[in-house]
């Protein structure tokens, strides 16, 4: 039977922080009262993540594995997305840094007719713990500012690993994808927009992680892909 959500979560050299993640996942979702599946898409680990997730294949149930070479996040969240079966599809961070328990948050606008509800570290009522450092509030909330001048405007957290699209939406948007890496969260709002799904930007816990694989110049290169992807809107290469 087709469940009704699926939980995708792109894996990189995850096999310290997955099984947490994975634990916390089956602990939540297996007294939901609707059907799910979990998907972890490792994307060519280099460790023991494979591993790791295959010895979870026996003990979660409705638990499957995309294994692939490495193409980056947004190549694996557009896989895992792709191949899900659910009704809605949430792709969420493999260091749990939003515990799936916020999809709760989501189900009434799911209910509403909403096509892509995103989890938000900006929205009133979000919590950060512990708080980002100034400096990098200071240099996201001015990535945001271009990135909403640019391409969503009245969006103020697109970057927020942890986001639902219905199957409709997610069939339409996830096919067009050009960004394997950072920049592929803004290119599928950017998309959802234009196609006219309804966004709903919701309030999440977030935990903070102190081993992020972003790095600085991942930073820079989010920003030169807001230009592409606003360039490639403009010249009609999505084809839409």
């Amino acid at each position: 039977m087709k469940p009704y959500l699926s939980v995708i979560i792109p894996a990189y050299n995850e096999a310290k922080r997955l099984p947490l993640t994975l634990i916390d996942i089956d602990k939540h979702l297996k007294d939901a009262d609707f059907s799910y599946e979990i998907i972890v898409v490792n994307d060519g680990s280099k460790d023991a993540t494979l591993e790791i997730a295959q010895r979870f294949s026996h003990l979660i149930k409705n638990f499957r594995i995309i294994n692939q070479e490495n193409t980056g996040k947004g190549g694996a969240v557009k896989r895992g997305m792709l191949e899900a079966k659910g009704k809605i599809r949430l792709f969420t961070d493999a260091d749990n840094s939003t515990s799936i328990d916020q999809f709760n948050k989501m189900i009434p606008y799911l209910d509403e007719g909403y096509g892509a509800i995103i989890g938000s570290r900006d929205a009133k009522g979000a919590k950060l713990v512990p708080p980002q450092p100034w400096h990098k509030r200071i240099a996201g909330n001015l990535g945001n500012l271009f990135i909403q001048a640019l391409l969503l405007p009245g969006i103020w957290d697109t970057q927020c690993g942890f986001k639902a699209f219905t199957e409709e939406a997610t069939k339409k948007i996830f096919p067009l994808i050009k960004i394997n890496r950072w920049g592929f969260d803004m290119e599928i709002l950017a998309l959802a927009k234009k196609m006219g799904y309804k966004i709903k930007e919701i309030p999440v816990v977030w935990v903070n992680s102190p081993f992020s694989h972003v790095s600085a110049t991942a930073y820079l290169q989010v920003l030169w892909e807001v230009v592409k992807i606003r360039w490639w809107l403009t010249t009609n290469k999505y084809k839409l």
